[in-house]
């Protein structure tokens, strides 16, 4: 397995970290549990910045570009 592929792993785990930290922010009983779900989500959002600025300084993620046409399609489609 080479470095890229570690990274995009990685990439895709703290994604889904931040997936379950947000549901569990918003599930939370109490207050205390909810802002130690808020703590690890915030963690777990800068190690994925992290990856994410490591693998595009690399080249390694090419995020696509939205086409202005279809931002303004979507845009008028939740306006209305």
């Amino acid at each position: 397995m080479n470095e890229q592929n570690i990274m995009q792993d990685l990439l895709n785990l703290e994604k889904g970290a931040c997936t379950l930290y947000l549901h569990g922010t918003v599930e939370s009983a109490t207050p205390e549990v909810q802002q130690q779900f808020r703590t690890a989500l915030n963690e777990s959002l800068g190690m994925q910045s992290r990856i994410y600025s490591e693998m595009t300084a690399k080249g390694w993620y090419q995020p696509d570009c939205a086409e202005q046409q279809k931002l303004q399609q979507v845009r008028q489609k939740f306006s209305a």
